[in-house]
């Protein structure tokens, strides 16, 4: 669609204030779902690295089966979910808003 359109300084057609106001609100939304993520992501880091560090050093069959890289593979799979989970919630939550922002104002 960018493609299509152009550049906006370079463009022929004209937005309406309307879709600036579009634009600015799912901005606002993605930043907000990006920051939120990436917390939940750091939370849910070290909240499953120290548990899993611990039964790999404790556990006997942890220690003989989990090698560096399950360790890591185990970590980051819980930091991606908590990272896509809360960014989608945020996205539509915010989305919800926006919603009914726009039915209120019809």
């Amino acid at each position: 669609m960018k493609q299509l359109l152009g550049d906006r300084q370079k463009s022929f057609l004209i937005a309406s204030p309307i879709e600036d106001e579009k634009i600015a609100r799912s901005k606002k939304c993605t930043e907000e779902s990006v920051r939120n993520g990436a917390k939940a992501a750091s939370i849910a880091f070290v909240a499953s690295a120290i548990p899993t560090v611990i039964i790999a050093r404790k556990v006997p069959w942890a220690k003989a089966n989990l090698n560096y890289t399950a360790q890591a593979m185990i970590v980051s799979a819980a930091s991606i979910a908590a990272y896509f989970i809360t960014a989608d919630k945020t996205i539509m939550a915010c989305a919800k808003k926006n919603a009914q922002l726009r039915s209120s104002l019809q």
